[in-house]
């Protein structure tokens, strides 16, 4: 009893306290947006755009130390949404529009709102992805995310920074191509597209050695090029939504059209 307490009227017990380990990972993880942010503000673009995919890490793990460690709770579902709107939807809006979008008001008064308009409508589209997610939990098959993951989103925003920064191209030369990728990405997020959760792999289970020769050569290659390779690899994830979409419709096409009539 030393460590519950009982709701009025109900009789209900809920925990006095939360769960150290699993906490502070998803606080690290919207400390990660929250530095993104203000580095932004200082004109740290690449800072920024590092910052999002360490939370992108810190996020990942705390889930599975919950797990791991049994210390799942509603409070750390409900915490980690949180981390995960300031991390993934507003975070890389902000960095987006700081970087390139503001540049917009260039063209005129038209494209200057379209800026701040797309930064808006990818923060609405992470914060719709997530409450619908958080209302399909154990409604939907655990192997696929309906509609891009916020935080896969935001590292194709943030590669796009940091990539494009590393060949010292500024904002201002790819505020088209931002406006662009900003729109994808919100409208991804709220989509109906089915992508791979990767929930499904069991890390215990023997693989062929020529996985770890795969696994090992892509930790060589982010080492030695870790913007563009993991820029690359969300792009194609990115991607890969729309083209299952396409390659099940092709494939259902096929079908009846093999059916005799």
């Amino acid at each position: 009893m030393g460590n519950e307490i009982r709701e009025p009227g109900t009789g209900t017990k809920h925990p006095r306290g939360v769960y150290l380990l699993p906490n502070l990972l998803t606080t690290g993880a919207m400390f990660g947006g929250f530095y993104a942010i203000v580095a932004a503000m200082n004109g740290r673009y690449t800072a920024a755009a590092i910052a999002v995919f360490i939370a992108m890490v810190l996020d990942g793990l705390d889930g599975r130390v919950a797990r791991m460690t049994n210390t799942q709770s509603a409070f750390g579902a409900e915490y980690d949404s949180l981390s995960d709107m300031v991390s993934f939807g507003l975070a890389p809006a902000l960095v987006m529009y700081q970087w390139a979008l503001v540049h917009l008001h260039d063209l005129g008064w038209f494209w200057a709102k379209a800026g701040w308009l797309a930064a808006f409508i990818y923060t609405a589209s992470a914060a719709l992805r997530l409450a619908r997610f958080n209302t399909q939990v154990g409604n939907l098959d655990k192997r696929f995310f309906q509609g891009l993951p916020s935080p896969s989103a935001a590292a194709v925003m943030m590669g796009t920074v940091w990539m494009w920064e590393q060949f010292s191209i500024s904002g201002r030369t790819m505020m088209i191509p931002a406006l662009v990728i900003t729109l994808l990405a919100g409208g991804l997020m709220v989509s109906g597209f089915s992508y791979y959760s990767f929930k499904d792999i069991d890390l215990r289970k023997r693989v062929p050695f020529v996985s770890v020769i795969a696994v090992l050569s892509l930790f060589v290659l982010i080492a030695l090029w870790p913007s563009i390779v993991l820029y690359a690899l969300f792009v194609l994830y990115t991607l890969s939504g729309p083209l299952h979409f396409a390659w099940r419709r092709w494939r259902k096409f096929r079908q009846r059209r093999a059916q005799p009539e």
